[in-house]
């Protein structure tokens, strides 16, 4: 009997998740299937700003789930340099698949700040900090195209930090470093990306030129042919440039899409603040994890390990569970590359959670807040020194070498690199500089 039932179950799971040899190369005829399981999240969106749909929901999520993990783990980029985009696939399902399911388990729906039902407030009403939520009917003309009930899911749907929302509620907002005023405001974010452009352009490069690393096929950080020592500092180089690369990246899609919201939909600036708190300024992982870093995936992660592990073992579970769904959250993503599961990249940020009640219980004991100088060689070793196995593991699977900016439109390779090139020919040095 509990073969049959387990042949029932795989047969079911690899039916939504096939094997990586059963995945279909992803062509141009497959492009609506990117859009069809917008539809049921959408929905669902939908009726969690609905009173009394808490049933319709929990019977709506399995449609939902299946949908969106089905069609992003069932299509694969034949292309070794495309490895990436399957590496974003697993990312974006994985985290609509959580939102998915913190819509459907909420019994009272999901609610902006000061509503009591929802859509429904009170005469006085109460905001998130500084950022509340525009209503969905102050919006640009263009938003006005749609009815009123969709661009409020939309809304919800692509609201990330939750900033206005019931379920942002506590998330740190960084201090605003850029002009309210909307010609300034918008100035100042198009530098920004500008900057953030290059210095991908800078690191990818650069990452690329690393023998194995930067290939789509993988290698190691670590090169066996290294004296110990050099070894090691070659990996928390490499380590270091992949963790700006991702910060670079981060910043410059932020923004990029601040400018359309801003420029396009007419949110406020005030509206949209900046996503990083300069993560390499930290001199604790308390303030690492809690205010420099993203908090774009902190409802993601509270889904998938920290409200289940509140409800085992209360506010230490919490911490736990929440790191522990980062890390399988992070790898569960990397599996839509095919090349298997890793157990380092969990265990780097399981291990995050006993170094912060480590903190806390620093703190209790002496008084003091991990800080300063030891706190921030402190960070440094959990981040950029344990951290090492996380990129060895993302980079041995080819992520290095995957493609994120085209060649045809990197200044660095387009520009930097054949000059630098000429010069060295011109010079008669190239035995010395092999470029």
């Amino acid at each position: 009997m509990w073969s049959q039932i387990y042949s029932c179950v795989n047969n079911a799971f690899r039916t939504i998740i096939p094997l990586p040899d059963d995945r279909i190369p992803i062509t141009l005829d497959h492009w609506p299937y990117a859009i069809l399981p917008f539809i049921p999240f959408i929905l669902l969106a939908y009726l969690a700003r609905r009173p009394d749909t808490f049933i319709l929901r929990l019977l709506l999520l399995p449609i939902v789930l299946a949908s969106i993990l089905g069609t992003a783990f069932r299509f694969v980029w034949v292309q070794s340099e495309l490895n990436a985009y399957d590496w974003g696939q697993g990312l974006v399902a994985e985290a609509l698949s959580a939102k998915a399911i913190g819509y459907a388990c909420r019994k009272d729906g999901m609610l902006k700040v000061g509503e009591v039902k929802p859509n429904e407030r009170p005469a006085s009403e109460k905001t998130n900090g500084d950022v509340a939520s525009k209503s969905p009917d102050s919006k640009s003309p263009i938003s006005q195209l749609f009815p009123s009930w969709f661009r409020d899911a939309v809304e919800l749907g692509f609201s990330m930090r939750g900033l206005g929302w019931n379920f942002g509620v506590g998330v740190y907002v960084p201090k605003e470093h850029r002009p309210l005023e909307r010609a300034a405001f918008l100035r100042s974010t198009f530098i920004a990306v500008i900057k953030n452009y290059i210095l991908l352009d800078v690191l990818d490069t650069m990452i690329k030129m690393i023998p194995g690393v930067g290939s789509p096929r993988g290698g190691s950080i670590y090169f066996p042919n290294l004296p110990l020592p050099f070894r090691f500092f070659v990996g928390f180089v490499i380590h270091a440039f992949t963790g700006s690369c991702i910060i670079a990246a981060f910043e410059m899609v932020y923004d990029l899409a601040t400018l359309f919201s801003v420029m396009v939909l007419d949110y406020q600036p005030s509206e949209w603040p900046p996503i990083m708190d300069h993560p390499w300024s930290a001199n604790s992982l308390h303030e690492f994890w809690g205010k420099c870093w993203h908090q774009t995936l902190r409802e993601t992660f509270f889904v998938m390990g920290g409200h289940p592990g509140r409800f085992i073992a209360g506010d230490v579970g919490m911490i736990l569970g929440t790191f522990i769904g980062s890390g399988l959250y992070h790898e569960f993503a990397a599996y839509a590359v095919g090349l298997g599961f890793d157990y380092r990249v969990p265990l780097f940020f399981a291990m995050q959670g006993p170094f912060l009640i480590i903190e806390r219980l620093w703190r209790k004991v002496t008084g003091y807040r991990v800080g300063g100088l030891y706190g921030t060689i402190w960070t440094a070793f959990s981040i950029l020194a344990l951290g090492q196995v996380m990129a060895d593991s993302w980079h041995m699977r080819g992520l290095g070498g995957g493609l994120i900016i085209p060649p045809s439109v990197s200044p660095v390779r387009g520009f930097v690199i054949p000059l630098l090139k000429h010069l060295v020919e011109i010079t008669g040095v190239e035995s010395l500089i092999p470029i």
